[in-house]
């Protein structure tokens, strides 16, 4: 698999203005990611991971610094960059095989049906082809909406806390489909997640945000073996150099929750 830059990020800052006052979201920001590779960016709520994620995107616009993909300046979103937000936003009017295809374009119909039965089958959605978002459930829903982002053959897809809003054994189903689709499909990956043991298990690097202004305060990466078994000390030694970052007594506090579990 190539290793050549995708993503290039460098002394990024932004600001939002509220009744007049600028409030500064993300600073001094500098990253690259690699294609082919799965990053995670985990942090507090608030600290910029989602704004940075719409930059890299082109969706939202930054106050100074460099953000390029594949060399090229971010003007704004384009195909070879699709997004899958927590929320599927599948649109409820439509089946799930029109929602899949809703973005591709000037393509003649019988490819297109091939290629959005290709995906529906990718994320394990076969025979729901002329269901509506109505009759699926959450997972399913965001499998579908997975399916809409790789459906146009990206580059590279952000995953804004895709998983969120499931259940734990849904989630931990998606995780794994997801590393599945990502191996197969040889896409870039960079997910925003709240969950750190999610952080770990997809992450070959985790980028490890402070709170607001966001700033990266550290880059951990990891091993493929060790971080796919969340029982190892190697894992929990990834758990607890991440809290370290965010909580004074991380010894007692992930003793605490390896309990709770």
């Amino acid at each position: 698999m190539s290793k050549n830059e995708i993503v290039k990020v460098e002394h990024l800052n932004k600001e939002y203005v509220t009744d007049g006052k600028a409030f500064q979201v993300l600073k001094d920001i500098s990253l690259t990611i690699n294609e082919g590779e799965f990053v995670t960016i985990v942090g507090h709520s608030g600290c910029g991971k989602s704004t940075l994620l719409k930059i890299i995107c082109g969706l939202v616009d930054y106050s100074d610094g460099v953000v390029e993909r594949d060399g090229e300046k971010v003007t704004g979103p384009v195909p070879q960059c699709g997004m899958v937000f927590q929320d599927h936003r599948l649109l409820p009017w439509l089946k799930i095989k029109d929602n899949v295809g809703f973005g591709i374009k000037d393509l003649q119909k019988d490819k297109k049906e091939k290629l959005v039965k290709e995906h529906l089958e990718l994320v394990g959605l076969k025979g729901f082809e002329n269901s509506y978002p109505s009759q699926l459930s959450g997972g399913m829903s965001q499998r579908a909406a997975i399916a809409r982002g790789l459906a146009g053959d990206p580059k590279m897809l952000l995953l804004d806390e895709p998983f969120g809003a499931l259940d734990a054994l849904t989630r931990i189903q998606m995780q794994r489909e997801i590393l599945r689709i990502q191996k197969e499909k040889e896409t870039t990956m960079i997910m925003v997640t709240h969950d750190i043991d999610e952080a770990i298990f997809l992450g070959e690097r985790i980028v490890v945000m402070s709170a607001r202004p966001g700033e990266i305060k550290k880059i951990i990466k990891t091993d493929k073996y060790a971080r796919r078994n969340r029982g190892s000390a190697e894992f929990a030694a990834y758990k607890k150099q991440i809290y370290n970052f965010f909580f004074e007594d991380s010894a007692d506090l992930l003793e605490e929750t390896e309990f709770m579990i």
